[in-house]
């Protein structure tokens, strides 16, 4: 089943956020001043979620990314990750994570049958860690060997490189690939509105590129299947691979494929749109024709692109850790 938007983009990813709750504090994400605790009553249920994957998958979507918040603070989230993935119809069940819980819960996720594992890691200096993020480097590292012992089929490292900040650590990161079957992915940081969230962090893709090809040959690896926006290449050598994301640089808008939900139940066609669908009503009568029906009509309204794209880069107020980034 083709889900199609009016663009005539296919929709077959939903990234999913179970809660709004982390223990990081990172500058880009969470701004100063922001609700550290939300309260947890507006949040989805187990049934709820699975509820709502299983109309999704209803009308089109083949893979399901669970996001935060930091997805792993939620209480039975091992239980909730197999109960999704017996969904039939869904191809793929996949998790991002900051890795702080990582080392002790890489076991429970891989058994519950999530395939990939995006980490977050910012930095690789300890010091630097805890200004970005407000915690310790050491338990995340753990965390990423303790996934690699697990046998995750992909395991993947998100690293937003900010100007000034961490983006003399571009060519180390890349290093980790040379011995371990380890996929890191260099990011963007967009200009969002709150500290640490400005244009002038941003590091173009085709910089960051070409300080790695100082170093090491790279070549050209095709895009994964149900996979996201990133451009993905291979070093000289390496067992893993390293991938852009160019969503201020080289937008890739015209080829988005996903939907989002937040933990509080609103469907959002874009991660910057202003139009927030509530699906509660739904989910609460357990209607699953209107459920299905509305996800399409959030289909049927996503844009063509980011709003920052067409009001020339300003910061736009977004709570990434509500939406799930």
């Amino acid at each position: 089943m083709n889900l199609l938007d009016p663009h005539g983009r296919r929709i077959n990813y939903l990234r999913l956020s179970v809660t709004d709750r982390c223990n990081l504090r990172c500058s880009y994400c969470r701004p100063p001043g922001m609700d550290p605790e939300p309260s947890s009553g507006a949040r989805l249920s187990d049934d709820e979620l699975l509820f709502l994957a299983r109309a999704a998958v209803g009308i089109g979507i083949e893979k399901i990314r669970i996001t935060g918040g930091e997805p792993l603070l939620r209480n039975g989230i091992a239980r909730l990750l197999s109960r999704l993935r017996m969904l039939p119809g869904l191809k793929k069940l996949v998790l991002t994570t900051n890795g702080l819980l990582l080392a002790e819960m890489a076991g429970d996720l891989r058994r519950a049958g999530v395939e990939s594992l995006n980490v977050s890691l910012d930095s690789l200096v300890p010091d630097r860690f805890v200004r970005i993020t407000g915690s310790r480097l050491q338990p995340v590292l753990e965390g990423i060997e303790k996934a690699l012992e697990q046998g995750f089929p992909s395991v993947k490292i998100n690293v937003v490189v900010m100007r000034g900040v961490n983006d003399d650590e571009v060519v180390r990161f890349a290093a980790l690939t040379i011995g371990r079957p380890l996929t890191v992915r260099f990011i963007e940081p967009m200009p969002l509105s709150g500290k640490d969230c400005g244009p002038g962090l941003t590091v173009p893709g085709e910089e960051i590129l070409r300080r790695v090809r100082e170093r090491y040959p790279l070549t050209p690896r095709e895009r994964e299947s149900l996979g996201g926006p990133a451009r993905y290449y291979r070093m000289e050598g390496a067992s893993g691979t390293i991938g852009v994301i160019t969503p201020v640089s080289c937008h890739f808008c015209g080829d988005c494929n996903r939907i989002r939900v937040t933990c509080e139940g609103f469907a959002k066609g874009c991660l910057f749109s202003a139009r927030d669908v509530d699906l509660k009503p739904y989910l609460a009568g357990r209607d699953a024709e209107g459920l299905m029906d509305t996800l399409r009509s959030v289909v049927g309204g996503k844009p063509t692109g980011h709003r920052f794209l067409r009001e020339g880069r300003r910061g736009v107020s977004v709570d990434m850790s509500r939406v799930g980034g």
